[in-house]
């Protein structure tokens, strides 16, 4: 499974009749888990957390990005286990990262090796953090290089770049990454497990035209994984 998950980025699971406890066991089997502070934790399964618009007056918001990259060892896997599954729409939407690194231009690809990025934390309420991580990563288990991005409000500095440039070259960067053609959407069905190596995917979820409860439960895996 590692290896599946080091070369194809997302693993999707269908049909998986599985409580919480069994999707623990699942993520366990992979390494130690983390919790995101900030989160909403599953009642009872507090390593998990709840993801759910289920109340909202307005849709979620979400951009492509990868967990938990304002600490020094971001989780090397995240997982979701769909609860309730809309009527309509939700996706969940992935870009290679691989393909993203491979496909610049070779300037842009020899630069892009040569640099560090400053990852901030946004959106969670009273949590500060930052972290510094190579623009490229070699995948430990693929040995291939990807771009490791996340929301271009979260990489707040490039080294070796003023403010305004290192910000325009991150939302080239992004857009590079995220255009049609480099993008698996995953239409989620009952009983669905999908699980992404986040060295080498960014994700988001698409919460255009949802119609329904979309409820999932998530779990990360830390970066000492096997």
């Amino acid at each position: 499974m590692t290896r599946l998950l080091a070369e194809h980025g997302v693993v999707a699971i269908p049909n998986q009749d599985v409580d919480d406890d069994a999707f623990l066991d699942f993520l366990r089997s992979f390494g130690d888990l983390m919790f995101t502070e900030g989160e909403t934790p599953v009642d009872g399964a507090p390593d998990l957390n709840v993801i759910s618009n289920v109340g909202r007056t307005t849709p979620p918001k979400s951009t492509f990005h990868v967990d938990t990259t304002y600490i020094p060892n971001p989780p090397a896997y995240t997982a979701l286990r769909a609860v309730e599954v809309p009527e309509r729409g939700g996706h969940t939407v992935f870009s290679d990262q691989y393909a993203a690194y491979s496909t610049l231009p070779e300037a842009d690809r020899a630069f892009v090796d040569t640099v560090d990025v400053t990852h901030t934390v946004t959106g969670l309420d009273g949590i500060e953090g930052s972290a510094v991580h190579p623009l490229v990563q070699v995948h430990p288990v693929s040995g291939r290089r990807a771009l490791y991005l996340s929301a271009p409000a979260r990489c707040v500095a490039v080294s070796g770049m003023p403010e305004a440039e290192a910000a325009e070259f991150v939302r080239y960067l992004v857009d590079h990454s995220t255009q049609e053609s480099n993008l698996y959407r995953h239409a989620w069905a009952p009983g669905d497990v999908v699980m992404w190596d986040n060295r080498c995917v960014m994700h988001k979820a698409d919460h255009s035209g949802v119609v329904g409860h979309r409820v999932m439960h998530r779990g990360m895996v830390a970066a000492s994984a096997h």
